[in-house]
């Protein structure tokens, strides 16, 4: 019989990261939503952020009693250098890649919109290049998290460290909201079904 996490994906326990900047000057940036998506899983259970030695604010969870461990984090340092803290963080906690999840900001799609898959190229993201470096293998899950390309001629590092449209923010909750779904299908339900209800 198959054991593999995508067979049977209620082995554990999982790291779920959401990449962003700190600062709160970076807070609301189109960046950050990896941060926001995070944020939102520990709020539907009512729990604290803690500092990490690895370098990171992270939160041990699980989606229901009974049910794998779950490490909700934010790496503590910059976007471009995300990789040191997921590493450390991947060793302390003795997983796999496979049992890594990266929530991650993505000009290649529209916002409001989510795509998932395992492994491939970063697609020019500095958090993502960094953690495949550091890892030393791209084969870990990605929750890409549309935001969609900035408008006209602006600079992409611009855009992306702006913070989100006054329409945009009108619907990012329901966005966070479908983000946070979409990472608790992979665990519960695997890629294939969450891809199947998601894309």
């Amino acid at each position: 019989m198959n054991t593999t996490a995508e067979s049977n994906p209620t082995t554990g326990p999982w790291l779920v990261v959401g990449l962003g900047n700190p600062g709160d000057q970076y807070a609301g940036t189109r960046h950050n939503i990896g941060h926001m998506v995070v944020d939102e899983l520990a709020s539907r259970r009512g729990e604290r952020w803690s500092r990490h030695k690895a370098g990171a604010a992270i939160v041990e969870t699980r989606l229901r009693p009974g049910t794998p461990k779950i490490i909700l984090a934010k790496p503590a340092s910059y976007m471009n250098l995300s990789g040191k803290p997921v590493s450390a963080l991947v060793r302390f906690f003795s997983l796999t890649p496979e049992h890594l999840i990266v929530v991650h900001d993505e000009l290649d799609i529209d916002f409001d919109t989510i795509r998932l898959k395992r492994g491939g190229g970063e697609g020019g993201h500095n958090g993502l290049k960094s953690i495949s470096q550091s890892l030393g293998t791209r084969d870990y899950v990605r929750v890409r998290a549309g935001i969609g390309r900035p408008p006209g001629r602006m600079d992409v590092a611009d855009y992306v460290l702006r913070p989100f449209g006054t329409t945009e923010r009108k619907e990012l909750p329901l966005h966070l909201d479908r983000c946070a779904d979409a990472v608790e299908s992979l665990i519960e339900d695997g890629m294939a079904a969450a891809q199947n209800r998601f894309h």
